[in-house]
């Protein structure tokens, strides 16, 4: 069932000669529970279409349905409210996202200025959201984000999301800081959040490795355009357009050459990637 739709996206930056289309005319769904990936080069309008879909930026033209609702542009402070108690992000750098001088257990209780939640419970709420996401609440909740590694940062930006119980989890980059070790971690942590809380996510990345591990279908973008789309073993094995078949010709090759038995070796976390038939 869908739950997210796209209908020709656009967003054009600048003015009279000086402009530049960022996203062109992207469209597509997003299905409840399911891990849908977008894949693309630096510069490939990935990041500008997560700031669209979360509502953090207007499209040029198009629009964003939520549920068949349109929400492309949210005017109120009340419909925005509604909007990111159901759609969440997390970003790529966890650092910057945290007000650096309050402890984790204060970062996530903000969650709470979106969905109603008893005081005297939301202690409890907040040591459960860590759990859920592989944290010891004894051991994170009264420190500040400095003094957490970037994987544990990571996990409490997906904690403070599951405190609000969204139905969407838009994941903007966010291996991209993690060191290699941590990167599987990162991944398995998704897939994780979306089996046992039902939700559906929106995983952007430029490694095409990463995407074919965690997802259900797959977009590729291609200077602001979704060039190719497709479930990861089609879109890997039997590209349709150039750009993806030069993504995959950059990630290393181990193994046979054979579908059934190929993998792919993300170049960062050396995480295989089955893509068995």
């Amino acid at each position: 069932m869908t739950l997210l739709e796209a209908r020709e996206l656009t967003r054009i930056f600048g003015s009279g000669d000086q402009t530049v289309a960022a996203v062109k005319d992207a469209s597509f769904d997003v299905r409840r529970g399911e891990i849908l990936a977008i894949v693309g080069e630096s510069g490939s309008g990935k990041t500008t279409l997560a700031r669209m879909l979360l509502g953090l930026l207007e499209p040029t033209s198009g629009h964003i349905l939520l549920d068949g609702r349109d929400v492309t542009r949210l005017r109120t402070t009340s419909d925005r409210r509604a909007f990111w108690q159901r759609v969440q992000g997390v970003f790529q750098d966890p650092f910057a996202s945290f007000n650096q001088f309050y402890r984790v257990g204060r970062v996530l209780e903000k969650a709470f200025d979106l969905v109603e939640h008893p005081p005297r419970d939301r202690r409890a709420a907040v040591c459960k959201a860590l759990m859920n996401v592989g944290l010891d609440p004894a051991e994170v909740i009264d420190r500040r984000p400095h003094e957490l590694s970037g994987g544990q940062r990571q996990r409490v930006m997906v904690a403070r999301a599951l405190l609000v119980q969204p139905d969407l989890l838009i994941a903007d980059e966010p291996t991209s800081m993690l060191d290699a070790s941590m990167r599987a971690n990162a991944l398995n942590l998704i897939l994780d959040v979306r089996d046992r809380h039902h939700m559906a996510v929106v995983f952007i990345t430029h490694d095409i490795g990463q995407a074919a591990y965690v997802s259900d279908r797959m977009l590729v973008m291609y200077r602001g355009e979704i060039v190719e789309q497709g479930p990861p073993a089609e879109v890997v094995w039997f590209p349709k357009h150039a750009y993806t078949a030069r993504l995959m010709a950059d990630v290393p090759r181990l193994m046979s050459e054979s579908p059934a038995t190929y993998s792919i070796l993300d170049n960062t976390d050396h995480a295989s990637v089955a893509l068995a038939e």
